[in-house]
C-alpha cells in the first residue's frame, strides 16, 4: 500500500476550500491544497472585489448560527493576517412586506433575535433617496451587522495562514479524477497521482463534472459595476450602503455603494433573466450587452442618475441546486470523499463557518453548527 502524501487534502481553494484548509492546518493535521488556477483567481466564484455579508440569511433559518461563527471566524482571520477583510457598512433589504426579501429577513430576525429596523417608505425616501421607484407599501429592513468581505484578499490570507502552519499548497495544478479505496483515497493529476487519508472537494461549478452530484446545475452570473453621472445623489458606501430590493416576484437587484477604487457594483439575482447554463472548462469569459441590459433597463426607474452602460463587467459562476441549498457531506458510497458545493449566489459571506465545519468532518468530529439541512445524501 502506497504511504500518504497527506492525512487530508482540500482540493479546489476558492473562499470554501482556503477557509478548509487553514482550518485544517491550525489543527495541526497534516494537509496539502491543491488549486487548479492561482491564488485568489477570477475564473470561479470568489472574486469581484465584494461579497456581501448579512446575519438575517433569509435563504433558510439555519443559516443563521452558520453566519455568527462564520463572522467570528472573519474576525479571526483578520487578526491573524493582519489584514482589513471586513468593512463595517450595514445593509438594507427593501420590497414589499410580504416580499421574499422582507418577509425572510424578518422572520430570521424573529426567530434568532437579530438587530434589525424597520424603515417605512416614508424613511426610505428621506434616509436613501437613491433608492426611487418605491411602491406605496415598500418598507425597508436596516441591518447594522451587515458588512461587505474583500473575497481575493480573503483567499489569500487563508492560504498563507494555512502554509504558515504547516500545510502544502500546489497551485496551478488540475485534479482530473478521484479514486477512493478502502482506506485512502487517490488524487490524479496529469503529472501524477497522489494518495491521501481523505479529500474534501470544494472546486465550485467543477463539483459536477469531478465528484457527479447529478442535482447541482452551473450557471453563469454576469456582475456589473457603474459610475455615477454628473450632479447625481452620491452613491458612496457611506449614503449607499449594500442591499437587497426586491422589485418583482422573481427578481432582486442587489449591490452596494462605491469605496475606494470601486464603483458603484450591482447585479440581478440569479433567477433574474441573466442566469445561463455555462460549461465551467469554457475558456471564454467574454461579455457582451445582453449582460447587463436587462439590468440597465430598471435603473432609470430604481436607481436613477447611473450611466446607462456599465464601467466594467465581469463573469461569477455560480453552482446552483434545486432546493437553493448548500451541498455539504461525505458521500455515502465513499466516506473518505467529503464533498461541499451549491453555493447558490450566497455562500461567500459562510465560507470560514464552513470551512471550520468541513474540517471537523474531515477529522471525524462533528460540526459545531447544525447542517443536516445541507446533507448531500439528499440528492444521492
Amino acid at each position: 500500500m502506497s504511504e500518504l502524501a497527506a492525512d487530508v487534502a482540500v482540493v479546489g481553494l476558492g473562499a470554501w476550500g482556503s477557509s478548509t484548509l487553514w482550518q485544517l492546518a491550525r489543527r495541526g493535521v497534516r494537509v496539502l491544497g491543491i488549486e487548479r488556477y492561482g491564488r485568489g483567481h477570477s475564473l470561479g466564484a470568489s472574486h469581484g472585489g465584494s461579497r456581501m455579508f448579512r446575519v438575517t440569511c433569509l435563504e433558510h433559518s439555519g443559516l443563521v448560527p452558520l453566519a455568527r461563527r462564520s463572522l467570528d471566524l472573519w474576525r479571526q482571520l483578520e487578526r491573524e493576517s493582519g489584514q482589513r477583510l471586513l468593512l463595517d457598512c450595514g445593509g438594507l433589504l427593501i420590497g414589499a412586506p410580504d416580499s421574499q426579501v422582507v418577509a425572510g429577513t424578518l422572520a430570521a430576525a424573529r426567530q434568532h433575535a437579530i438587530e434589525v429596523a424597520v424603515l417605512g417608505r416614508d424613511e426610505l425616501v428621506r434616509r436613501y433617496p437613491q433608492h426611487a421607484g418605491l411602491a406605496p407599501g415598500d418598507i425597508g429592513v436596516w441591518e447594522p451587522s451587515a458588512k461587505l468581505v474583500r473575497p481575493e484578499a480573503a483567499v489569500r490570507a487563508a492560504l498563507d495562514l494555512a502554509e504558515a502552519a504547516g500545510a502544502t499548497v500546489f497551485t496551478d495544478t488540475r485534479v482530473t479524477g478521484i479514486e477512493p479505496d478502502p482506506e485512502g483515497v487517490w488524487l490524479h493529476t496529469p503529472t501524477r497521482s497522489l494518495r491521501v487519508g481523505r479529500v474534501v472537494v470544494t472546486v465550485g461549478s467543477w463539483l459536477p463534472s469531478l465528484v457527479p452530484v447529478p442535482a447541482l446545475r452551473v450557471a453563469r452570473m454576469p456582475v456589473t459595476w457603474f459610475r455615477p453621472l454628473p450632479g447625481a445623489l452620491p452613491y458612496a458606501l457611506e449614503q449607499f450602503p449594500v442591499f437587497m430590493r426586491q422589485i418583482g416576484e422573481n427578481t432582486v437587484l442587489w449591490g452596494c455603494g462605491s469605496e475606494g477604487p470601486y464603483d458603484i457594483k450591482l447585479g440581478l439575482e440569479q433567477f433574474g433573466g441573466t442566469a445561463v447554463a455555462l460549461d465551467p472548462d469554457s475558456s471564454d469569459r467574454s461579455v457582451d450587452s445582453a449582460d447587463w441590459n436587462e439590468l440597465c433597463g430598471y435603473l432609470p426607474t430604481f436607481l436613477p442618475g447611473l450611466e446607462a452602460a456599465p464601467s466594467r463587467v465581469a463573469v461569477c459562476m455560480l453552482t446552483l441546486s434545486p432546493d437553493g441549498q448548500f451541498v455539504v457531506g461525505a458521500l455515502p458510497h465513499a466516506p473518505n470523499v467529503i464533498v461541499a458545493g451549491g453555493d447558490n449566489a450566497h455562500g461567500f459571506k459562510h465560507a470560514t463557518g464552513l470551512g471550520e465545519a468541513l474540517a471537523d468532518l474531515a477529522v471525524g468530529a462533528s460540526p459545531r453548527v447544525d447542517l443536516s439541512f445541507t446533507d448531500v445524501k439528499r440528492y444521492l
